[in-house]
Parts: structure tokens; sequence; C-alpha cells
């Protein structure tokens, strides 16, 4: 779905650097990429943090994969086909707001591994953060909030991640946190403290 259709295209530089931008935020762009089941908190914590963050002054912006599916990706289903565009494009979306000096957070299940690889592979290491929601299947679908789960059991929703479809979790993410075990405040802490030890915001 990646190969490149478009030709005698050239990419133009801009006359203001990322740098200045940056040092116009006082901020360095960056990704953090929450990952996990459904229901297990991504969302949740994405906003959390944005909130914690903007209170501090700073620039954020939270993609939600509900959200993007309303718009951008209203024309991908859930086949891994679809799976792999959808973050495809996530990823260079994200690119580009890091790019511009955004702590810019994605909120998407992204089950496959190779897909995440590709996302982190578009920005420089340090400013790709993956944070695992590691909540355990059973206590996702004790939330529900959607009632997903009950329609995937079902059988009327199918390849939905965790139930007929796999979840293939990050082998060394920066970040795993438990949304069973702590409390939202304690998991957004943790995030904002890997953003400042890695000085891409002040501490």
């Amino acid at each position: 779905m990646a190969d490149r259709k478009s030709t005698n295209i050239t990419w133009h530089e801009g006359a203001i650097t990322r740098e200045d931008r940056e040092k116009l935020l006082d901020q360095k762009g960056c990704v953090l990429w929450f990952t996990g089941l459904s229901a297990s908190g991504k969302s949740t914590l994405a906003l959390e943090v944005e909130n914690t963050l903007h209170g501090r002054g700073r620039l954020t912006y939270v993609l939600d994969g509900d959200n993007i599916r309303h718009g951008l990706n209203k024309n991908l289903g859930f086949s891994p086909a679809d799976r792999e565009e959808n973050i495809r494009r996530i990823g260079e979306v994200s690119k580009l707001f890091a790019d511009s000096g955004v702590i810019v957070m994605t909120a998407f299940i992204s089950p496959y591994r190779a897909d995440r690889d590709t996302a982190r592979a578009l920005v420089e290491d340090e400013r790709f953060i993956e944070v695992f929601v590691d909540c355990p299947l059973e206590v996702c679908e004790e939330r529900d909030p959607k009632g997903l789960y009950k329609k995937a059991r079902a059988g009327e929703i199918p390849e939905f991640t965790g139930i007929s479809a796999p979840y293939e979790a990050p082998d060394h993410p920066e970040l795993v946190i438990n949304t069973a075990e702590s409390t939202l405040a304690e998991c957004s802490e943790s995030v904002v403290k890997i953003l400042e030890d890695r000085g891409l915001i002040p501490g």
C-alpha cells in the first residue's frame, strides 16, 4: 500500500528549521507512541499527559485511533493490510508534528511490531518513545467501555485484536505502564518523567 506513485517531486526545505521552532517553544518535538489492547487506557493516559503538559506550558497534540478513522483514515478497515496502512499514515503525520516542534502522542492499538518499528524509523531514536500500555486482557474486557469485546466474543466484529486477531507486544519499549495496577496520575507522571530525563522538556 505504501508504494510511491508520485513522480517528478522535490522536497523543499523551509527557511525556518526545526531548531528554530523548538527554541520558540522551549521544547523538543517528539513522538509518544502509546500501544496496547483496546480499553487498556491508551487514550485516557495520552489525554492526561497532554493535560499535564499543557498546564506546564508545553505544546502537544493527541492523535487518537478512533478520531483519525473519522477523517484521514476513514477509507481503511481492520484487515492486516489496512492496519498496516493506518499506522504508516499515522507515522508520517507524527513525523511532521515532531518536526514542527510539537510533542505528539498517538493512541493506537498498532498491534504489529513491524508497523511500530516503521513509525520509529521515521524520527531520531531519542525522539521516539514507545509506551506499552500493558493491561491484562481480562481487565480490558471488564472495562469494555464501547462494548467491543462483547461483540467480538459474539462474532459480530471480525479480526478484533486480542480475540480473533493477534497483538504483538513490544520487545523493547521505552516505557511499560500497567493501568490495572497504577493510578492515572502515577502513569502520567512516569510518561512526563521520561520526557524530562531525555531533555525533551524542561525539568
